[in-house]
């Protein structure tokens, strides 16, 4: 028996046409995977193309099988699994692509576009923005229309196809988007994701060290959006808390737990006892908002000093420092609700041993700022006083704010308070610490986010990476934790006016300084803004389409319960299907013709089939007449005159009085053929 391939019923254009499409949907990956996994893709993908131009052999089945192995192997070896979101998909891809080498069958060409559907759902666990949405719709029409041609074995045109496709997938839509607003949704997913799904995030970590803040300033991606109800606090007021450092080794600041070990079971007494938050009296007028955050995959939230205990988002935390933690990891868009207040006394009496720990150094390091320090406390200096004694110290020292700040050693505090004294907020929030931990005064340091600018079409905040800022907060008796900025002190239009007014122009990212002043530049601001307003649209209405979104749309449109919910959809699904199948129906529906000549010889035809003489689909009205007349020769006269008239009428420029004939043609025929059948025909 011969071997079959996949040109045995696809043209050769055919099937580089479906290598195009599984390019096509593939290659968003290809930006994700190790460089040796791309260039087998690419590899296999353009032999096969060769193969199909030049008819060459498939490769054998021990090559094949050999080339699966090497593919499990580096799969495994490069990311460690064989599942999860980046192994996952390394492997489905390799695995499609592998296919190609043994496409013999029609069988086979519709398990390679099975698979290309498959793999299209699998760049949700990378993007979900409009872009991505946008590209896989095209990928969607793309492969319909690939289905569409390989189920007809002569082959369309590609601009049928296409328009079928296109056609097939746009019908779609409207019961798509009405099964995604209406149909009900549960809080929890029905299936699990891959542990690691989700984009990876830049952002703020659980460590920091020098150069790490300044690292995110040069990223312009969103950490988060807010909406204030009612009047925004000022700028120098926006500090939105996230992790807090306490430990320190000589370079590096810690949180006491990182990522999800907030809730580990290891954890859980020592958080729920020695991490309690702390006694705190909150004052003035509530700041209340809502944040919008982006994914981090990081346990913490973010919310602006000083959040309230009493209105914390669902399933969420404030530790001891606090800081505003979720029980899971944020790997989805997270909107939540927050209180804060501006004005707060925390933690006015402190338990001797977190005294301790909150001034604890490492020792043999830093020595001339430890010396710096002591010489302070001796001057007779209380701690209140020694906090100004040291941002005075920064203020009239020639330190300098900058994105670029040199390398430093092993005494990193020294080498920059004493050698270079050029930093970024981390080494000033760093260096001020650990000079009032040297003095006996509990500090620790604050990462999060300071300021965030207004988007005026959607009247809401935006906080960028590039907003990234470190603080710290010392502790006073009698006055509890009070909020202390070094980088005030060295730059204070940085929290006045944003980082761009701080340093010089020369050190500003791109995206910041790109065509300032010109009108491009303002006219591509004014795009940026209405995009980012785009997004947030999308993120609350498709992203984040939760429950709670779908009951507030539903409590739009007059509905307020989960039943007329539920009725309102079954009446939509019940009236949308009637349409179709009355659609089907009246497409299957047989056409009247509206040739006069046809719909005679119809007639004529039903007549005849009632008494059993059926035309039958091969065969012409002359031996359809033939062969009624072998049985029943005495309509000739009547059955011949219907025949003649109706040739002369459709073959023989029809006059107007063509049908008249064929009705009297029509009319001699016995009225039996119609009702009581065959054995009542004349001349049976």
């Amino acid at each position: 028996m011969s071997r079959t391939t996949a040109r045995d019923y696809l043209t050769q254009g055919s099937l580089l046409r479906l290598l195009a499409v599984l390019g096509l949907v593939i290659a968003p990956h290809l930006f994700r995977f190790p460089p040796w996994l791309v260039a087998a893709v690419i590899l296999i993908g353009l032999w096969r193309a060769a193969a199909a131009v030049r008819l060459w052999p498939l490769p054998p089945q021990w090559l094949k099988i050999g080339l699966v192995v090497v593919a499990f192997l580096g799969v495994n070896f490069s990311y460690g699994r064989l599942n999860g979101q980046q192994g996952g998909t390394a492997l489905l891809v390799i695995m499609l692509i592998l296919k190609l080498l043994e496409m013999r069958s029609r069988r086979d060409v519709l398990v390679v576009v099975a698979l290309c559907y498959f793999t299209m759902m699998t760049h949700f666990l990378f993007s979900q923005e409009i872009w991505t949405v946008l590209y896989l719709l095209a990928c969607a029409i793309s492969v319909t229309a690939l289905l569409i041609e390989s189920n007809h074995a002569g082959g369309l045109l590609p601009k049928i196809s296409l328009w079928l496709g296109g056609t097939l997938v746009l019908q779609a839509l409207p019961l798509m988007l009405a099964l995604f607003f209406l149909f009900p949704r549960v809080p929890g997913p029905l299936w699990g994701l891959p542990a690691d799904a989700g984009a990876a995030r830049s952002g703020i970590s659980d460590v920091m060290s020098p150069g790490d803040i300044s690292r995110l300033i040069q990223s312009d991606e969103v950490a988060f959006r807010v909406r204030f109800e009612g009047e925004p606090p000022p700028m120098n007021l926006r500090y939105w808390r996230g992790p807090v450092y306490w430990y320190f080794d000589g370079r590096v600041w810690r949180a006491p737990f990182r990522g999800d070990d907030y809730f580990s079971p290891a954890n859980r007494n020592r958080l729920l006892n020695a991490y309690l938050p702390a006694s705190a009296e909150l004052s003035g007028t509530p700041v209340r908002y809502e944040i919008t955050l982006e994914p981090h995959r990081q346990n913490w939230l973010f919310a602006l000093d000083l959040p309230s205990p009493d209105a914390l988002p669902a399933d969420s935390q404030l530790t001891g420092y606090y800081q505003l933690v979720s029980r899971e990891l944020v790997k989805e868009i997270k909107r939540y609700q927050v209180v804060s207040y501006p004005q707060f006394r925390l933690e006015k009496d402190m338990a001797e041993q977190w005294r301790r720990s909150g001034t604890r150094l490492p020792e043999g390091r830093n020595p001339r700022a430890l010396a710096l320090a002591h010489s302070w406390r001796a001057e007779g200096l209380d701690d209140a006083q020694l906090v100004n004694r040291a941002l005075r110290y920064f203020r009239e020292e020639p330190f300098v704010y900058t994105l670029e700040p040199p390398a430093l050693g092993d005494d990193m505090v020294d080498d920059f308070l004493f050698g270079s004294r050029r930093g970024f907020c981390e080494h000033y929030a760093s260096s001020f610490a650990v000079l009032m931990r040297a003095a006996g005064i509990p500090t620790r340091v604050i990462a999060g986010y300071q300021g965030g600018e207004r988007n005026d079409v959607g009247d809401y905040y935006v906080v960028r990476q590039s907003d990234a800022h470190a603080w710290t907060e010392v502790w006073i008796a009698g006055v509890g934790w009070r909020r202390v900025d070094p980088t005030a002190a060295v730059a204070p239009s940085r929290i006045e006016s944003g980082l761009s007014s701080a340093i010089s122009a020369s050190e500003l990212p791109d995206y910041l300084r790109r065509g300032e002043g010109s009108g491009l530049w303002y006219w591509r601001l004014r795009a940026s803004v209405a995009w980012d307003y785009m997004n947030v649209a999308w993120d609350r209405w498709v992203i984040a389409f939760n429950p709670e979104s779908q009951m507030e749309l539903l409590r739009k449109i007059g509905l307020h319960d989960w039943e007329g919910m539920v009725l309102t959809l079954t009446l939509l699904i019940t009236v949308f299907m009637t349409l179709v199948g009355l659609l089907v129906l009246r497409q299957m529906r047989t056409r009247q013709p509206s040739d006069p000549a046809l719909r005679v010889w119809r007639r004529a035809e039903r007549r005849l089939a009632a008494a059993g003489h059926r035309q039958r689909p091969d065969e012409g009205p002359r031996d359809y007449v033939k062969r009624v007349l072998e049985q029943r020769p005495a309509i000739a006269p009547a059955l011949n005159a219907l025949l003649d008239a109706y040739l002369a009428a459709r073959y023989l420029a029809p006059a107007p009085p063509a049908s008249e004939r064929l009705a009297l043609a029509l009319h001699p025929l016995p009225p039996a053929f119609s009702v009581d059948g065959p054995a009542a025909c004349p001349g049976s």
